[in-house]
């Protein structure tokens, strides 16, 4: 079973989304956050995934295409570093990003299906790697970073906004 990463697999940072992460088998707790998106996302209405719980604040598509997003980069990252790629890694501009994607102008059954598919594609990746490729360390957005930390931080960033979802957007759906 994946172990969590010990400070110094990762910089400070990303600590507040591994923290996320609850105890226990991390591939099934990543299994676990799709369904969990498709239960509480999967029967809402354009309106609702329109929905922006404050003036600037992302629309609930832009929240899970964010999510989408970074999941690719982070997996991308895990990738390199597992087979022992120590070029640095550089950061992104979440705003940037979020900006000139255009997640709005999709199906909210598009940003969901998006999201399972890059998530899968990476338990796929997860579930092929050896101890040796989980420890290897490289550099990425300007910190120390371990393979592992990586599927850490990219569930616990998923986790992140599950949450934000739910307690912010959920009086969408009523």
């Amino acid at each position: 079973m994946l172990t969590r990463p010990q400070t110094g697999e990762y910089a400070e940072h990303f600590a507040p989304y591994i923290n996320e992460v609850p105890e226990g088998d991390l591939l099934a707790f990543l299994e676990s956050q799709t369904k969990l998106l498709r239960e509480e996302w999967g029967g809402a209405g354009e309106a609702q995934a329109n929905y922006r719980y404050a003036e600037g604040k992302w629309s609930v598509k832009e929240v899970l295409g964010h999510m989408t997003d970074t999941e690719r980069i982070m997996s991308y990252r895990m990738l390199r570093i597992a087979r022992g790629d120590t070029t640095p890694l550089a950061g992104f501009d979440e705003e940037l990003y979020a900006r000139h994607a255009g997640f709005d102008r999709l199906s909210l059954e598009e940003l969901l299906r998006g999201f399972e598919i890059v998530r899968e594609a990476t338990l796929v990746l997860a579930r092929q790697l050896d101890d040796a490729a989980w420890a290897r360390m490289g550099t990425a957005a300007g910190g120390p970073a371990s393979a592992r930390a990586f599927a850490y931080i990219l569930a616990g960033h998923a986790q992140h906004h599950a949450r934000i979802l739910s307690e912010r957007y959920t009086q969408a759906q009523a």
